[in-house]
């Protein structure tokens, strides 16, 4: 990491967590540059008609406590 970006690092640090907080979703966002813009329009397209198919009743869905222990099992 270069000289600067460590001194950033320094300072921010002595932040308050509300301030850090800001910047962090400052810098998240700035890399969100270049992004389809056409991909909000397809995630809420996709939304919707996961929605329309819980509502319908033709979703087909797993227990929670089934896709918890399959996570549990997979990541401990």
């Amino acid at each position: 990491m270069s000289e600067t970006a460590e001194k950033l690092k320094l300072e921010l640090s002595q932040l308050s967590a509300k301030e850090r907080a800001e910047i962090a979703y400052f810098l998240i966002h700035s890399l969100d540059e270049g992004i389809d813009d056409n991909l909000e329009t397809t995630w809420d397209m996709e939304l919707t008609q996961r929605l329309e198919d819980v509502n319908c009743q033709t979703a087909i869905g797993e227990p929670s406590s089934q896709v918890f222990s399959e996570l549990r099992e997979k990541y401990s």
